[in-house]
């Protein structure tokens, strides 16, 4: 299922199915080549990997360039993790005056800020009349990185 906002679209992870798929008999190191074996000897299966709480999870698939100096882009998918207490620095999907944002959680000076990974986008100081709520803090990133798929 999924819904969609101006900012960011939302589905549930489907956490009843079980889906192997082979994992390297060996690390894969990012600096000097290691001998690598042939096959795989174990399995890892995504939604155990990256869904801790499976009732309160969700993905959502990221729409604009607000977080794209951190490595997140349009098209991305998050998922998202609301049982999550948020904290001072946190990564989060956030609800403010009717619309879903991607923002860092800030807190200054005892204010709250929304930064984006962007310097071109100024902070958001959530005031207090504000319609706002953290709807669930972001555990992992899964991002396309060929082009061919």
């Amino acid at each position: 299922m999924a819904t969609q906002n101006n900012q960011i679209e939302f589905f549930e992870p489907e956490t009843q199915s079980y889906m192997s798929i082979p994992l390297a008999g060996s690390d894969v190191h990012a600096g000097f080549p290691s001998p690598a074996q042939d096959y795989a000897e174990q399995s890892i299966d995504l939604n155990r990997e990256l869904v801790r709480h499976p009732a309160s999870t969700f993905y959502a698939r990221v729409v604009g360039n607000s977080m794209q100096d951190e490595g997140i882009d349009e098209g991305d998918v998050l998922v998202v993790d609301k049982s999550l207490e948020p904290q001072n620095g946190d990564m989060a999907v956030c609800f403010i005056d009717g619309e879903f944002a991607l923002k860092f959680i800030s807190q200054r000076k005892g204010k709250l800020f929304l930064v984006s990974g962007n310097k071109a986008y100024k902070d958001i100081e959530v005031q207090p009349e504000s319609d706002f709520m953290v709807w669930g803090i972001v555990t992992y990133t899964i991002k396309k990185r060929n082009s061919r798929i």
